[in-house]
């Protein structure tokens, strides 16, 4: 009968959006929704199956900037990985064979990933290969676990009255596919909005998770999807990521670029924070533009790191935030871009461990730099181009719809030249 009705549900409010992280969310309303729509077979991205830009490559694209890198660092973010992964057919021999080196280093590690793992060099609709990478982090901000006169901004964890459904249970070929909403007599009807949630009446009293100080961090932690909060009597407490109230996420700075409250080149975190700090009385208007709200959970203070989409603590300067339709969540990748706001390389093996609203495409990814005001500054003005190679297990097996796919774009491409 639930699921049923589940069913009936989903038919009232046809809506399909993603599955949401890092506070960068989607709409449960039909005139939001981004559902696939009937393009041409060479344009529409919703029709590429699951991994279909990746294209194989060869190690000899990366050899040398592979062999120059430090592996440690990334070998612990792909051992946690595999803690995720090895439950799954296609990852579970290269996660045993991960096990068996009790002693890596640099060189017993490079030899697993060239004896084990074929390159694909990720690609975009119109097939090239460079895209954007940006940056997050895991920011700290100065709470209390009750509310005073200083401390009076309130994060709040997931309402009951939130309901989600995973509309994949009813279209499996929307996978990935969440709908977003509470009930209202015999209808799903759409949950609060930001201006709803923070107005009169405070409706979400009692859900309080714990009071901050600054509107601002506050909003910012929204996006980065999970940071510290220290106590003035020295404790601390870690949140994350536990649901979002299914509304778009509108980025501030691009509200205040069309209103002309600042240039183009003041948009980054920190240009947003400096106009905020100075525009006090507007800065709640700007902020509801954005009717996407982030909810949180408490996480246990003894982890190493967030916790990401794989469901695993993420590693600083080692895990990168990719769209699970191109890239495999959980894979090793080879990254290749520069150092935020210059032109130094950083050439990196990384893991894909995370996702993000605004994350999309076949070359994508968000790098994280880690906890505190440092990893803020690098993530905050991260906006650089780069390349991605997925490595994957040499027996990988492609969905036979990506298999057709990639006949299908060789010989388009052949056409083509």
């Amino acid at each position: 009968m639930r699921h049923f009705i589940i069913f009936l549900l989903t038919l009232f409010l046809v809506s399909c959006v993603d599955v949401p992280n890092k506070g960068e969310k989607v709409s449960v309303t039909k005139s939001n929704c981004d559902c696939p729509k009937i393009k041409t077979e060479k344009e529409d991205l919703t029709k590429i199956p699951d991994y279909g830009l990746l294209k194989k490559s060869d190690w000899s694209t990366i050899e040398s900037s592979f062999e120059n890198d430090n592996l440690l660092p990334a070998w612990t973010a792909w051992l946690r990985s595999c803690s995720a992964l090895k439950q799954k057919d296609a990852w579970k021999k290269v996660c045993d064979l991960a096990d068996d080196i009790k002693e890596p280093s640099d060189e017993n590690i490079q030899n697993y990933f060239k004896n084990y793992f074929n390159v694909y060099i990720a690609s975009n609709i119109d097939g090239s290969e460079t895209g954007m990478i940006t940056g997050y982090y895991q920011p700290i901000l100065k709470g209390s676990k009750v509310k005073t006169s200083h401390y009076k901004i309130p994060l709040y964890t997931t309402p009951k009255d939130l309901i989600t459904v995973d509309l994949s249970e009813v279209y499996p070929e929307l996978k990935s596919k969440r709908l977003r909403g509470k009930v209202v007599g015999n209808k799903l009807v759409p949950y609060l909005s930001r201006a709803e949630i923070d107005g009169q009446g405070t409706p979400l009293a009692g859900n309080e998770i714990v009071w901050v100080e600054d509107p601002v961090e506050a909003f910012f932690l929204e996006i980065q999807g999970s940071g510290i909060i220290h106590f003035d009597n020295g404790e601390t407490m870690q949140i994350g990521y536990a649901d979002q109230n299914g509304h778009p996420f509108k980025a501030i700075g691009s509200a205040l670029i069309q209103k002309k409250e600042i240039t183009m080149a003041e948009a980054s975190m920190e240009g947003i924070k400096n106009w905020a700090r100075k525009n006090i009385v507007k800065l709640k208007v700007f902020l509801n533009m954005n009717t996407s709200y982030v909810f949180f959970r408490k996480l246990p203070n003894d982890l190493p790191g967030p916790i990401g989409a794989l469901g695993v603590s993420i590693e600083a300067e080692r895990s990168v935030a990719i769209d699970p339709k191109f890239i495999p969540l959980g894979a090793p990748i080879f990254l290749s871009t520069t150092q935020p706001n210059t032109n130094d390389s950083l050439d990196r093996l990384m893991v894909a461990q995370d996702t993000g609203g605004a994350i999309r495409g076949g070359v994508r990814a968000d790098f994280y730099w880690g906890t505190g005001e440092e990893a803020g500054r690098k993530a905050g003005s991260m906006k650089q181009q780069g390349k991605i190679w997925a490595l994957l297990p040499k027996d990988y097996v492609f969905p036979i719809a990506t298999q057709e796919f990639a006949m299908k774009r060789n010989r388009i491409e052949e056409t083509s030249k």
